[in-house]
């Protein structure tokens, strides 16, 4: 797959630095391994076989689920991150129909309704992830899956590594940063919260909208 290395749009980071999913690094594939767990996990649980995913960067997951059979579609706000996208699904033989430019804010229930809403790893980049959540809480249909790292941890994970010390390990791009407790209280005010699962270092909410 491609990738966008940490290139900028519009002074904003956008896709993976690296194929974190393809790593042959030993701790990553952990990470990574527990991660995918998570998500597969949830998406199995709502038993639906459809999921608009936004933010979905160079379309990792859009096209793994496409693949298994799921009728999937990925937005970002990114032409060039969706510019990826399309050529990681030409290279699988996927329809590189499934994606498109939009962003979080442009999001409208009578263009993009899905029965399930995946944005991980989106929130922690938004000016106002509120006026995000109000997006998904206006397109989601029944179920939503969020994720965004957990912090103190995910800044320490990156010190240790030596990573961003001027930033106190604060990733490029990261405005926002959430305890698990902290970004389950946001995220109740928008939908039922259903389950929590915490695959290191990210906590990962599987929701419902509420009725």
């Amino acid at each position: 797959m491609a990738f966008s290395s940490g290139k900028k749009e519009d002074g904003i980071v956008f896709g993976n630095a690296y194929d974190k999913y393809g790593s042959t690094n030993p701790v990553v594939k952990y990470l990574m391994r527990g991660f995918d767990q998570s998500l597969d996990h949830y998406i199995s649980q709502t038993g639906v076989k459809e999921f608009h995913e936004i933010g979905c960067g160079e379309g990792y997951w859009v096209l793994k689920y496409a693949k298994k059979g799921f009728e999937t579609h990925g937005s970002d706000f990114s032409s060039e991150v969706i510019s990826l996208a399309k050529e990681n699904a030409a290279e699988q033989a996927v329809s590189a129909d499934i994606f498109s430019v939009k962003s979080i804010y442009d999001l409208n229930a009578d263009s993009d309704p899905s029965q399930l809403i995946v944005c991980c790893e989106v929130l922690e980049h938004l000016e106002n992830p509120v006026a995000g959540l109000e997006k998904l809480k206006e397109v989601a249909q029944e179920y939503v899956i969020l994720s965004v790292p957990s912090e103190p941890l995910w800044r320490i994970l990156n010190l240790v590594r030596f990573k961003y010390i001027s930033d106190l390990g604060n990733t490029p791009g990261h405005l926002n940063h959430w305890s698990r407790s902290r970004f389950i209280n946001l995220v109740s005010d928008y939908f039922e919260v259903l389950s929590v699962s915490s695959p290191t270092p990210w906590t990962m909410l599987l929701c419902r909208v509420k009725k």
